[in-house]
């Protein structure tokens, strides 16, 4: 039975400039605290325990899925607080009032990263137990774990201070301007690539640790998705290497994929299949179970420990399970129609059969396609849907598990997820439509698409030369290819956090004039201007885009304004310039 980071400090108190959940100013942490190793590991054990927080969560879900195309409103809930604030994010109209442009939860984790890495030193000259080696594996899950949420801001808000002082006293200045993002993704690479050398192997631990804490595969995995998105950040930079930070994806993600592979060993039933280039990528029905039901899966590589018990995944099971703890059967978030029957517009799933389609969602293939689908992955909490012809219609919608102790973990970063951005990557440094480099990507993609249809069925439906997809349509070129590779992450990784930023790394690969090196708000109104097919993508989950696509014309669009509090406090700070400075931050269009 497998155990979970759970780890309050009593007595937080949450304040106002990077709002960071600081420690009590009485000194009993700062003078008594640092003495044993078990100190050093009830603080790391919290940075992972603040993780867990139902706001970082639900931030993660809305900002990596309901801002793409992935996810709408529930039709079923049409007022209340969290209704209203996104309907805001949904229609571009947001407010700095709004309560998912929150960044807090984020730096509370960076915060506690912060303070062990300043204070975990000292142990070793008290504490004879607490060694070198664990003293470098503690640092560096804590400089990867604030890698991490550093990038999640980037990601969102593109401006974000970048503090790497821990805050334990609230008497201590905290007002911090913004940094570049091209700054802070640098200094996030060179902690990660010090991480690497001293966080534990994949293979230290057989337990719920080799999931639930960082490893160097953690580290690779996220050292080659900060590549991927400085590549396609700087795409059409003619002062910029991009195709330099694309092979540091590939080869990142190379050795993400062998250690995976040779760590895999076959069962006792399991054919041995030397042809097989990804063994640790199990065939779908079992990989399903592992990962969505079981949880901690062979082919996971970081995921958020929930155990029902001392933490509960609240965000998920709200946002798309029984919102604020109703008893009502559906979440505040649910798949739009082109998740459901196939054949209509922009389907997701064009093949009636696809075992992602019916294992990710309620109702699919549903003879009447509906306007709205219930989520399943991650949802139910027994496999009970089998494989089957492909035109099974999947299962209805039903309520196996109680809205309260959702013992769900959050999966961060799996085999499949690395093995699509290596093909994103490759795809990229082809040169030219006939490029060998080309073919192989494609072949990544094929094989993650083959093992969603069942044995015989489809295994040769992406022929290279003919189709880019189910669809039929040509992919015997790069930009034919890059759209291939997108779908497919949408199809795999759908409902993991993963679209928003997809779409944004394809709107960069197509804008002029990209300036990482400057905030937005000193650039004085020379914007790049938006990719419009991403737009159209992101917009086409509702029935009128046009609107919608309007309000996004150039890159400041694209992220999250400051929140009036921390602007109100910290002079330092410039806001989003799509934001007007009044009483109620009202956006510019």
């Amino acid at each position: 039975m497998k155990k979970y980071i759970y780890f309050i400090l009593s007595s937080l108190l949450a304040v106002s400039c990077v709002d960071t959940a600081l420690l009590p100013d009485d000194k009993t942490v700062d003078e008594d605290f640092w003495k044993t190793k078990s100190d050093v590991s009830l603080m790391v054990n919290g940075a992972y325990a603040q993780m867990l927080n139902r706001d970082l969560l639900t931030d993660l879900i809305v900002w990596g899925d309901f801002r793409s195309d992935e996810l709408v409103q529930s039709s079923g809930i049409l007022s209340g607080s969290v209704f209203e604030a996104l309907r805001q994010i949904g229609t571009a109209n947001i407010e700095t009032t709004n309560t998912y442009t929150n960044w807090q939860p984020f730096y509370s984790v960076i915060n506690y990263c912060n303070i062990v890495i300043m204070k975990a030193g000292d142990v070793m000259g008290v504490d004879p137990n607490y060694t070198e080696g664990d003293y470098q594996n503690d640092i560096a899950q804590m400089k990867t774990l604030r890698a991490l949420c550093y990038f999640y801001l980037v990601r969102n808000f593109r401006d974000v201070p970048y503090i790497t002082t821990g805050y334990m006293q609230n008497s201590q200045e905290m007002n911090v301007p913004q940094t570049a993002p091209e700054t802070v993704l640098n200094a996030c690479i060179a902690d990660l690539k010090e991480a690497a050398n001293h966080i534990v192997d994949p293979t230290a631990y057989s337990d719920w640790k080799a999931k639930g804490w960082l490893n160097r595969n953690a580290v690779y995995a996220l050292l080659a998705d900060i590549y991927l998105w400085k590549a396609s950040v700087h795409h059409n930079d003619a002062n910029y290497n991009a195709a330099a930070d694309y092979q540091q994806c590939v080869d990142y993600c190379n050795l993400v994929i062998d250690s995976k592979n040779a760590a895999h060993r076959y069962g006792p039933m399991e054919i041995v299949d030397e042809t097989n280039l990804y063994p640790a990528m199990a065939k779908y029905g079992n990989d399903y179970n592992d990962l969505f039901i079981d949880q901690n899966g062979e082919e996971s590589i970081f995921e958020l420990q929930y155990d029902g018990t001392n933490n509960s995944n609240a965000a998920l099971c709200s946002m798309l399970y029984k919102y604020g703890g109703n008893t009502a059967n559906y979440g505040y978030l649910k798949a739009p129609q082109m998740f459901g029957i196939s054949g209509t517009t922009n389907n997701v799933f064009p093949q009636q059969y696809d075992g992602r389609k019916i294992k990710f969602i309620f109702s699919a293939n549903n003879n009447e396609a509906l306007e709205q689908y219930d989520v399943r992955k991650m949802i139910v909490s027994n496999n009970s849907l089998s494989y089957g012809a492909p035109t099974s219609t999947g299962q209805s919608r039903q309520s196996d598990r109680s809205n309260t102790r959702f013992a769900q973990n959050y999966i961060v970063y799996r085999l499949t997820d690395v093995m699509l951005m290596k093909a994103e990557a490759m795809g990229q440094l082809a040169n030219g439509d006939e490029d060998i480099m080309l073919r192989q990507a494609f072949n990544i993609v094929k094989a993650i698409n083959d093992r969603a249809h069942p044995e015989g069925l489809y295994s040769d439906t992406l022929r290279f030369a003919t189709t880019k997809s189910v669809q039929g349509t040509a992919v015997n070129t790069k930009a034919g290819f890059e759209e291939l590779v997108l779908e497919e992450r949408l199809r795999e990784l759908c409902f993991e956090g993963k679209r928003w930023y997809d779409l944004l790394r394809y709107n960069y690969r197509h804008t002029e004039g990209v300036n990482y090196n400057t905030i937005l708000a000193d650039l004085g109104g020379n914007y790049p201007v938006n990719f419009r097919p991403m737009l159209t993508l992101m917009a086409r989950k509702i029935e009128s885009p046009d609107g919608l696509i309007s309000k996004m014309p150039t890159e400041p669009y694209l992220y999250m304004p400051i929140r009036e509090g921390e602007m109100d406090v910290n002079p330092e700070l410039k806001q989003n310039p799509v934001y007007s400075s009044s009483d109620k931050w009202e956006k510019n269009y």
